[in-house]
């Protein structure tokens, strides 16, 4: 499976199993098995480099298993082709987002003059309030 242009996924990395659906649907319902559980082992994966497969795990939350596994649950469609594909679609979106690496944060400092600034209104603001009060006799 393509993911992007570096980054692939092996067809033998990814497991789904089909279930039965929940909510609405008829007599058909209780026959057949449209809904989609994609499972992907995050942890093993020899496709994936070590620091996407750390961000994958921290974007996934309660989707992981403590064995490392990714579980993606897709039932939104009646057709158990249209959820598998979802299910690989969604797959790949969280992966295409734990590929991107973050921006580093740059420590910045306010300006002098902005600091200047910011004491002399607050100067004020405290003037115009002690001014409120009634005068001392």
């Amino acid at each position: 499976m393509r993911i992007t242009d570096q980054l692939h996924i092996e067809e033998s990395e990814i497991e789904e199993r089909f279930v039965r659906a929940s909510g609405p649907g008829g007599q058909h319902v209780n026959k057949a098995s449209t809904a989609v559980q994609l499972r992907f082992d995050v942890a093993g994966s020899k496709s994936l480099p070590d620091a996407v497969k750390q961000r994958l795990t921290r974007l996934a939350g309660s989707r992981m298993t403590k064995d490392g596994e990714l579980i993606i649950q897709a039932e939104d469609h009646r057709s158990q082709a249209m959820n598998r594909e979802a299910a690989r679609e969604r797959l790949k979106a969280l992966i295409v987002k734990a590929s991107h690496k973050p921006k580093p944060r740059k420590k910045t400092r306010p300006s002098l003059s902005s600091i200047r600034r910011q004491k002399e209104a607050k100067k004020e603001r405290a003037q115009k309030k002690a001014m409120r009060k009634k005068p001392e006799l």
